[in-house]
């Protein structure tokens, strides 16, 4: 292990021996979303029909000598498993296969969602951040907040940060920009479904300078009817186009946004930066209703989240109200006894 005087945080994967949580493990074992000088322990929870799998990841995660690790617990008991978990990171659900309605893909992670969230406020510790990434992402994570009655709601968040990520790609290609780090402030509203909202209203740009500078000031008119009409819906159906391509869900992108959303998290948001993230809804600038987990632009710094005010437009405002609609019907499903 590297030499470091900083105390290990404890580390939970579910789902870890999938594509997406074995792409996530040397994203934080590296010290890459935590930092390069945190010890990790990192527990790997998965199934029972996957212990043999998850004995595989292990062995891997130890040739890998990862020099931030402390140690590696492998666990198929999810009634254990958080024992003094500082970040859960719930990637594991159940996913929708062929004759499923969206009914039937609530009611199944629902129960899979209330039992994670008691075994985490059971279990872990007081102040843990959990982070969902498993679908539906924004109904998944309510639900494990609900059932999670000795944690703070604020503590849980879902995951949209991989939309963002595929706007700043769309935005950086049509725009010609060296790198996606000449993208920033983009903003990914509601939820993480074809309902979101990806917007382009605060978001700023690098090009041809070192300032940045606001997009519709660099951006031509047909740019323009782009990033309000059809660079909306590629962001929406990112994912379907790469499953139809790739024969497979994202994986590496999801990870890959898993690892920014937890470094933005903990290291903190940049003087003028934004990011998205669903966060619990409650004191929203926005009118969105509470009791939800919505995605917003918000800072972070320390492991904690506050709202960003951004202007919006009046159109915006409706997909806005769109995509709220949706998660409160997703809602409403979720909870129906």
């Amino acid at each position: 292990m590297a030499e470091s005087k900083k105390t290990p945080i404890r580390v939970l994967i579910s789902g870890a021996a999938g594509q997406i949580g074995y792409s996530l493990i040397p994203m934080i074992a590296s010290g890459r979303a935590l930092g390069p000088d945190q010890p990790i322990s990192l527990v790997l929870l998965d199934i029972p029909p996957c212990a043999t799998k998850l004995q595989g990841v292990c062995m891997e995660v130890l040739d890998c000598s990862f020099g931030l690790l402390t140690e590696v617990i492998p666990s198929t008991d999810a009634k254990t498993a958080f024992k003094g978990v500082n970040l859960a990171i719930l990637v594991g659900g159940f996913p929708r296969k062929k004759g499923m309605v969206r009914a039937d893909l609530l009611k199944i992670n629902g129960g899979i969602f209330s039992g994670m969230g008691k075994a985490i406020a059971d279990q872990a510790h007081p102040n843990v951040k959990v982070v969902v990434v498993a679908n539906p992402a924004n109904t998944n994570c309510l639900i494990a907040a609900l059932n999670a009655d000795k944690i703070p709601k604020k503590n849980f968040s879902a995951l949209t940060r991989l939309d963002m990520n595929r706007a700043k790609g769309q935005v950086m290609d049509k725009l010609a920009l060296a790198t996606s780090n000449d993208v920033k402030n983009i903003v990914i509203w509601g939820n993480h479904s074809k309902t979101q909202y990806p917007d382009v209203t605060s978001a700023q740009v690098k090009k041809g300078s070192s300032d940045w500078t606001p997009i519709a000031k660099v951006a031509s008119e047909e740019d323009m009817k782009f990033f309000t009409g059809e660079f909306i819906t590629t962001v929406q159906y990112r994912g379907a186009a790469v499953i139809k391509a790739r024969g497979l869900s994202s994986a590496c992108s999801a990870a890959n946004a898993v690892g920014d959303h937890i470094k933005s998290l903990y290291g903190g948001t940049s003087e003028g930066e934004i990011v998205s993230m669903a966060v619990w809804s409650n004191g929203n600038p926005y009118g969105i209703a509470d009791g939800l987990y919505y995605s917003f632009p918000v800072t972070c710094k320390g492991g904690e989240w506050e709202f960003a005010k951004v202007p919006t437009t009046a159109e915006g405002q409706k997909l806005m109200k769109a995509t709220e609609a949706e998660l409160l019907e997703e809602k409403k499903e979720a909870l129906a006894k």
